[in-house]
């Protein structure tokens, strides 16, 4: 029996990461930068042999256009593609919109770094409700613990299935969805968790075994 292939890929530069500014579920573009690295991911992904039976992608456009810069360049425009909120990026509450510089100046390094890092401490709550365009009710904020149930569900719902049937999935999606997937794929600690960077446009190769245990995992570089 052949092992499943599991690619995960945050999504290239968007605007606001060239802003130095929180994202969170805030729905910017990617920036020229960020259609780069999504072809340049989609070369290296190329070069490495590797092609997908299905694609997943977050409800937010810098992840779905990452996801369709790479399938053209991979020639792959026709494989099935499904978008799911629960692949978003965690909330960041009140601190959307804000400069990081800034606000590490105004409330201090370490501060910031729980509100980014830790997998418990949630940034300071919005007060500002809303129902995104395809109608899901906005959280207050998020931190990473916060994501895991959304994104362990989608993960067993939709993934999974597809896993064990030996197939090779992409998904594109936010660094912390995509750490709460590789928590949950590699059994990463709550404690080491705060020290795992996804940097943009980077492949995360998986091979899982027939319990989706992971085997293997391989970093491609994208230069």
């Amino acid at each position: 029996m052949s092992d499943a292939q599991l690619t995960l890929l945050r999504h290239g530069k968007s605007v606001w990461n060239q802003e130095n500014r929180f994202t969170g579920w805030v729905d910017v573009d990617l920036a020229e930068a960020g259609r780069q690295e999504a072809a340049a991911a989609a070369a290296a992904m190329k070069q490495a042999g590797l092609h997908f039976n299905a694609a997943y992608a977050s409800h937010l456009k810098r992840a779905l256009a990452t996801l369709w810069v790479v399938l053209e360049e991979m020639e792959l425009m026709w494989l099935p593609q499904c978008s799911d909120w629960r692949l978003n990026e965690r909330h960041y509450g009140a601190l959307q919109g804000l400069d990081k510089t800034e606000t590490t100046q105004k409330y201090g390094e370490e501060q910031v770094r729980q509100w980014r890092r830790s997998y418990a401490v949630p940034p300071p709550p919005t007060t500002e409700a809303y129902t995104t365009a395809a109608g899901i009710v906005a959280p207050a904020s998020e931190s990473l613990k916060d994501i895991i149930p959304r994104v362990q569900e989608v993960y067993q719902q939709r993934i999974v299935p597809l896993l064990q049937q030996q197939q090779s999935v992409l998904i594109v999606a936010h660094g912390n969805s995509l750490r709460a997937l590789m928590k949950i794929i590699e059994g990463i600690s709550d404690e080491a968790i705060m020290q795992v960077e996804v940097p943009t446009a980077t492949p995360h190769c998986y091979r899982l075994d027939s319990k989706l245990q992971c085997v293997d995992k391989t970093i491609l570089n994208r230069n």
